[in-house]
């Protein structure tokens, strides 16, 4: 495996190089993906039948909180990266946990939230708006679930190896999906819960 010293060390052989475009390609997908989950929200925002409306279900605190949570992920994440490139594992892995932590936090609220709505009877049932927003927040959610297990995977190997390329380029496609996540969230903080306020 050649590896190319002037180019930072998850960029170093060719592999990484694919794998990074090829990863870029699957996150086109997933825009895709939650392009129809929001084109459908929006077409069945206001199919609320006779459940609640989002104005009458929504709850600004933690939907801020986790905004905050999840802005915040994305600088750690951003941070961890950086330390990555400066060869300090110990820094990185710490920035790492961190996010994970963060999105950890993210994740419990989301789950908070489920429980609101179904206990003030906006359930997956309820209305074809409640369906297409528990779909798309739930999307969302399994996202961030998965990726806090692939990042502690991703820990776990940075651990045990060091930086290699192979563990560089896990961590930065994982870095990659994480900011992909949070700008999801701002998408559905400012249209779906924003603007289901007004």
């Amino acid at each position: 495996m050649k590896i190319d010293q002037s180019l930072p060390l998850e960029y170093s052989t060719e592999e990484n190089r694919i794998k990074i475009l090829g990863f870029w390609i699957f996150l086109g997908a997933e825009i895709t993906l939650f392009a129809t989950l929001f084109a459908s929200y929006f077409t069945l925002v206001n199919r609320t039948g006779s459940g609640p409306t989002g104005a009458e279900i929504f709850e600004l605190t933690p939907v801020l909180i986790e905004t905050l949570l999840l802005l915040t992920s994305s600088f750690t994440i951003g941070l961890a990266i950086h330390a990555m490139r400066l060869g300090r594992q110990k820094a990185m892995l710490t920035f790492f946990g961190l996010t994970l932590l963060l999105g950890l936090g993210f994740l419990s609220l989301e789950i908070y939230e489920f429980f609101h709505y179904v206990h003030v009877g906006a359930s997956i049932q309820t209305s074809a708006f409640t369906s297409m927003l528990l779909t798309t927040l739930g999307t969302h959610g399994a996202h961030v679930a998965f990726g806090l297990f692939w990042g502690l995977c991703i820990m776990l190997q940075v651990r045990r190896d060091g930086f290699t390329p192979h563990t560089a380029n896990k961590s930065f496609i994982f870095s990659l999906y994480w900011h992909f996540l949070d700008v999801v969230w701002i998408f559905i903080f400012s249209f779906i819960y924003l603007k289901g306020m007004m």
